[in-house]
């Protein structure tokens, strides 16, 4: 039996260093999409967000937030900001040693996501 891409990237505490980075270093520092996040608890935003990661790449389903439809309900993000934000991830993820190939595969979840994420 194949490893799911959670259990390939070390489980729910591997996932949240990498989310931990994703935004601490990457999206937070980015002036094109930082101010999506101006006022956000960044703690459970990274909390969040492990879950739901950990969850989309296979693992336990903790995720007990909104929908990504709702939880991005106002903000009009744009091609170029989604964009930016798959490239942050991307390099999170790079960071941690994960393979082009599993990259891709995360990524291609993270696509999946796209119309219910953008023009809300």
């Amino acid at each position: 039996m194949e490893q799911s891409l959670y259990e390939k990237l070390g489980g729910e505490e591997a996932i949240a260093k990498v989310v931990y980075y994703f935004y601490n270093e990457l999206v937070l520092k980015d002036e094109s999409v930082n101010h999506y996040f101006e006022h956000t608890d960044m703690d459970k935003q990274r909390r969040h967000q492990t879950k739901f990661i950990s969850f989309a790449l296979g693992g336990p389903n903790q995720y007990s937030g909104q929908s990504m439809a709702k939880a991005h309900e106002g903000m009009n993000i744009q091609p170029e900001h989604f964009e930016a934000i798959v490239k942050h991830l991307h390099d999170a993820l790079a960071h941690y040693g994960v393979s082009e190939r599993d990259i891709d595969a995360a990524l291609t979840k993270v696509a999946t996501l796209k119309d219910d994420i953008m023009y809300k």
